[in-house]
């Protein structure tokens, strides 16, 4: 068996993990997520352990990178070249926060969602692939007019 049946099946299990632990959570539950960000309302504080434990998780995740020189089943970490807070991030960062508050999902929960065949949620992911494809034709034209790879994504190793 070669490496790409490897990162294949690690990506999946990975996937069916992560789809997992949000059904656990209650992340696919948009009223529960809208009543966690409701803090001036009926306020429900139960995903803020959901919140520790993804930034514990994470926070492990990237400790152990760092000692690694490479991932397990790829030849260099895929960071991204830009580490510039800008417009751009800040305003794409509100543009997804307020979706977040105002529909009750994320890009994640909503595809684990799409399991349960309820049609608001596959609305939203079509309006979510029909955005993402927008965005990437508008980026894609004003970066070719500008000369540049806007949001382009290099290959690096990781530092030590």
């Amino acid at each position: 068996m070669n490496g790409a049946f490897f990162r294949l099946a690690a990506t999946l299990v990975s996937g069916l993990v992560f789809g997992f632990g949000l059904s656990l959570s209650g992340m696919l539950d948009p009223a529960r997520v809208r009543a966690f960000l409701d803090i001036a309302g009926n306020w429900n504080p139960s995903l803020a352990f959901v919140l520790g434990g993804a930034v514990s998780v994470s926070a492990l995740g990237v400790l152990l990178t760092r000692r690694l020189k490479r991932p397990l089943f790829d030849e260099s970490f895929h960071l991204p070249d830009n580490q510039v807070i800008d417009r751009r991030l800040i305003v794409g960062s509100a543009i997804f926060g307020i979706g977040w508050g105002l529909v009750g999902l994320c890009p994640g929960p909503a595809l684990a969602s799409l399991s349960l065949g309820l049609p608001a949620t596959m609305l939203f992911v079509a309006a979510m692939v029909a955005g993402m494809l927008i965005h990437d034709r508008l980026v894609a034209r004003r970066s070719s007019r500008m000369g540049g790879g806007a949001g382009a994504e290099t290959r690096l190793s990781q530092p030590h």
